[in-house]
């Protein structure tokens, strides 16, 4: 079985404070270490009161320093948000403090809305387009013989270490990109399904090797909500659900408790669209799990996964990630 690791966007539950989510993604990462997940990644969102992963490289130290083997990342950071040397640096300081277990994913999107983008001192105009030249000067602080850093710049710590860096996307702009310079590549399907296939194309296509990999990697984002039965499940995951809904009527907020009947919450053009946008998620019982997973497999060729899952209860969001787990473990053991 391909290494799962395991995306979280350390969500704050209805009810409930930061200082709560922060706690419980502690708890997964610990317990996720111990079922013998691959990575733990954390994501940058703004300006979204049910994501409290904001300040991402402050989490990521947190967990790290609560965890003993499992790799810690970002998945990701926000690139042109930030100074490439600040990055370089706060990355060179959790490598520092934690060797060998950090990841460094890097998105082109803002990772907020637009007001949030002003505060954050991110040009309105930005569009990414200046990703890669930011992405230069980051590799550069970090490998100097890269010579693409500002002169007479360095990154202490960071300068020499190594720190994987991964390009993440949903579109072609990064799969392309990370294909031409070797880099390992994840796929935001998760959220952005469409466009999956054919950026895992263009991504393969365009691989160049480098000292970061012979060949190419390509890690696929995708929702997983397991329980004991179907139905368990598919009432779990109604609380993502609410949550997509929220997004797509512009009132993004905390996460939600299950409910019994999700029509009575959406048209049937919201729920069209939260189903399309969710439409690479698996909803259901080991059993579901495991048929559902297969057959993805079998579409993208997958070199890895990385699972999301929104749940409102923390003890049955433990028991999701335990099942899928004890899956994984099992199709290693019957090979």
């Amino acid at each position: 079985m391909i290494p799962v690791s395991i995306l979280d966007l350390a969500p704050v539950v209805e009810g409930g404070t930061p200082r709560d989510s922060f706690h419980r993604s502690l708890d997964l990462a610990q317990h996720a270490e111990k079922w013998g997940y691959h990575r733990y990644w954390l994501a940058e969102h703004h300006n979204m009161p049910g994501i409290s992963s904001s300040a991402t490289s402050l989490i990521i130290g947190y967990v790290a320093g609560g965890t003993t083997k499992i790799r810690v990342g970002s998945g990701g950071i926000m690139l042109p948000n930030h100074a490439p040397l600040v990055i370089a640096e706060q990355f060179g300081t959790l490598e520092s403090l934690y060797p060998g277990r950090i990841d460094l994913g890097l998105g082109r999107a803002p990772g907020s809305d637009q007001p949030a983008a002003r505060a954050l001192r991110r040009g309105l105009t930005s569009d990414g387009h200046d990703f890669p030249e930011l992405l230069s000067e980051l590799r550069g602080y970090l490998n100097p013989s890269l010579g693409t850093a500002i002169p007479n710049v360095r990154a202490v710590p960071g300068e020499g270490l190594d720190i994987p860096i991964w390009l993440l996307g949903s579109s072609g702009f990064s799969a392309q990109l990370a294909g031409q310079l070797g880099l390992p590549f994840a796929f935001a399907s998760h959220f952005a399904p469409d466009y999956l296939l054919p950026a895992l194309e263009l991504y393969r296509s365009n691989f160049r090797p480098s000292e970061a990999l012979a060949k190419p990697h390509a890690m696929v984002g995708i929702n997983i909500i397991a329980a004991d039965t179907d139905e368990q499940a598919r009432w779990l995951a109604t609380s993502q659900q609410q949550q997509f809904l929220n997004i797509v009527r512009g009132r993004p907020g905390m996460l939600k408790p299950p409910v019994d009947d999700m029509e009575a919450l959406w048209s049937e053009q919201e729920k069209a669209y939260v189903q399309k946008s969710l439409s690479f998620s698996i909803v259901g019982s080991k059993e579901t799990i495991r048929a559902k997973l297969r057959t993805l497999q079998q579409q993208t060729a997958a070199d890895e996964w990385i699972i999301a899952g929104q749940i409102y209860d923390h003890a049955a969001r433990l028991k999701s990630y335990e099942i899928v787990a004890e899956l994984v473990n099992e199709i290693e053991a019957n090979k």
